[in-house]
């Protein structure tokens, strides 16, 4: 129902501030407690009122704070919580769903919006063997001790986050090959996988399919392309980076997400100059330098707002080869 100053809230009514779950009537307990889907972030609930109860002040500033703390986290200004005192009217009653259903949408974002998030450690790393011609291919995998706790990491603003470097071009000098690597990872920058959808912060190149809008949420147990990242242009136009992902089961039950990184090359010019006859050529002027795929998270923290986060139980390096 609408609100206005000086109507009377009714327990059930307070309660569904608490406990609404369906859309348009998202409550705070939906949004920070255990919620479902894009909803939730592990925090403590707010106590229910009994029915025929009246609610007091204590209660109502119970509500508040779990508002002002979503909301500090996802960085939302609210208009409607003020703390009360006995005796106080609650005239922002009807502002009060509005900044419920702004801090549901928040959340179901991914908290695109928060800054106490951090950058952790390399989880893994899985380097070419030595230069390549074809291709370097990856599959970094992160697990959580639960499906909710997967969701409240990735609610909450955490992410995913992949990168590659060439680290040498195993010879003399970089060769036009590893030039347009290094357009790719330029323009790749960091991908990050997050709630909702993917990101990645660098520009250019030529997208050639286009699976931004894929979160952690859209993933299925079989690979979705999120970004293939195609030369625009030069010598090698039909290099590509490839990134995919997939869930070990269906998201709300899943625990385990995979991303395979391709990095490829599907030019066949590749022949290797006879050694002792290169007139100062490299001999493996046609190859790629040595790739490496990176793997970390971007970690929700408790600095602003939350009294808890969430992180995985463990990652590894599905598979890691180059030919």
């Amino acid at each position: 129902m609408a609100y206005s100053a000086g109507d009377t809230i009714l327990d059930d009514e307070y309660n569904n501030f608490l406990n609404g779950s369906s859309g348009g009537s998202y409550g705070i307990n939906h949004i920070m407690g255990t919620g479902s889907g894009v909803y939730g972030l592990g925090q403590s609930t707010v106590s229910t009122v009994s029915p025929g109860n009246t609610i007091n002040a204590s209660q109502w500033n119970s509500l508040f704070t779990g508002m002002d703390n979503v909301a500090n986290h996802t960085n939302r200004s609210l208009s409607s919580t003020t703390a009360r005192s006995a005796g106080d009217s609650i005239a922002i009653i009807s502002a009060l769903n509005t900044d419920l259903q702004n801090l549901a949408a928040d959340v179901a974002g991914g908290c695109t919006g928060a800054t106490a998030i951090s950058t952790g450690s390399e989880l893994q790393s899985s380097t070419s063997t030595t230069r390549w011609v074809s291709s370097h291919v990856a599959e970094h995998s992160i697990t959580f001790a639960s499906a909710n706790n997967l969701r409240f990491f990735f609610n909450a603003g955490g992410k995913m986050r992949f990168s590659f470097t060439r680290n040498g071009n195993g010879g003399s000098s970089a060769t036009s090959k590893d030039s347009s690597v290094d357009e790719l990872i330029s323009a790749v920058g960091n991908f990050d996988l997050g709630s909702v959808a993917s990101t990645r912060s660098g520009s250019g190149e030529t997208v050639t399919t286009n699976g931004l809008s894929i979160g952690a949420s859209d993933l299925t147990t079989s690979y979705q392309t999120l970004l293939r990242l195609t030369q625009s242009s030069g010598t090698y136009t039909s290099m590509y980076i490839d990134i995919q992902g997939k869930i070990n089961a269906t998201y709300g039950t899943g625990v385990t997400i995979t991303l395979r990184y391709e990095l490829n090359d599907p030019d066949g010019g590749d022949s290797t100059f006879t050694s002792g006859n290169t007139s100062s050529v490299d001999q493996y002027a046609n190859f790629i330098g040595v790739t490496d795929f990176s793997t970390r998270l971007r970690l929700p923290t408790t600095g602003e707002g939350l009294s808890t986060v969430y992180t995985i139980s463990g990652s590894s390096a599905v598979s890691n080869s180059s030919s």
